[in-house]
């Protein structure tokens, strides 16, 4: 079962914005070579961090309303989410440890 949630224009506000607790967000599309090969390193991050943060992707296709608000230019790109606002982005493919590594200052 996945720990990684689906984020959309409905519940950004809830589920990113108003979170207790840190929020990582893959922005992404189902066309994108990039965005596949990231992909099971979301969802190791959202098995490893299960209970401490929160982790989504948001299909940059189906909400380009969101992409457009937060910048989104090129995809993947990973933003972590504190106390509703940016506190690190990734553009492009990242090695887990980063991320990880990102997740940790968060907490």
């Amino acid at each position: 079962m996945s720990n990684v949630m689906q984020f959309d224009a409905a519940n950004f506000e809830t589920e990113v914005l108003s979170s207790e607790s840190p929020v990582l967000v893959d922005f992404w599309a189902p066309w994108c070579g990039p965005c596949k090969m990231i992909g099971p390193v979301i969802e190791e991050l959202a098995a490893d961090f299960d209970g401490k943060v929160k982790v989504g992707k948001v299909n940059v296709d189906d909400n380009q309303q969101l992409a457009a608000q937060f910048g989104i230019r090129g995809i993947p790109t990973v933003m972590l989410f504190k106390g509703g606002e940016t506190v690190d982005s990734f553009v492009g493919l990242q090695q887990k440890t980063d991320l990880a590594t990102a997740l940790e200052k968060a907490l």
